[in-house]
């Protein structure tokens, strides 16, 4: 005699069935079917955008400009605020000039702290001002310790991440 199987028995561990239902799932509800295309719009956007810029040419990187070893006084330094023919940009914090040519969308013409380009950009850094600074030199002695400290950390800054200081600031 064959025993019979009761009908609530474990569904079929067929991965079609599976399918299927959740197919039924989404197409039953217009908000899922709504899901489901935003889903896949912005799947293609973000597989669109990499695929661009893996075929895009790479932009050629812009040439190493020459190291200027020597020093500076304040109006030399106001040619070089990436205005001039090599496009170079350079700051002064705390008495040392850093060449921040690399940072040209931060310190170019145009960028966040332009300001700072071709200047000593020590009291704007300690006062979290971004402006033109003094025109003349500025020896910053009426800075509290708190401002001097931050100049010195923005020193430090430049220093590790930028190129070590070769020139420095004169009078």
């Amino acid at each position: 005699m064959a025993e019979k199987v009761p009908e609530t028995a474990a569904p079929e561990a067929d991965g079609g069935s599976l399918l299927v239902e959740v197919l039924l799932q989404i197409i039953n509800s217009p908000l899922n079917i709504a899901l489901v295309g935003l889903i896949l719009v912005l799947v293609y956007k973000i597989w669109g955008s990499r695929q661009s810029s893996t075929s895009s040419a790479a932009p050629e990187p812009e040439p190493e400009l020459p190291k200027l070893r020597r020093d500076f006084t304040v109006e030399e330094m106001r040619e070089y605020t990436g205005d001039g023919s090599d496009g170079r940009i350079l700051i002064a914090v705390n008495g040392k000039v850093f060449d921040v040519t690399k940072g040209r969308r931060f310190y170019g013409p145009g960028g966040p702290y332009a300001a700072f380009g071709g200047r000593d950009a020590s009291r704007g850094l300690a006062t979290f001002q971004v402006g033109p600074g003094k025109d003349e030199w500025d020896d910053l002695s009426d800075l509290n310790s708190t401002e001097m400290e931050s100049v010195r950390e923005w020193e430090m800054q430049f220093t590790g991440n930028l190129h070590s200081p070769s020139w420095y600031f004169s009078t």
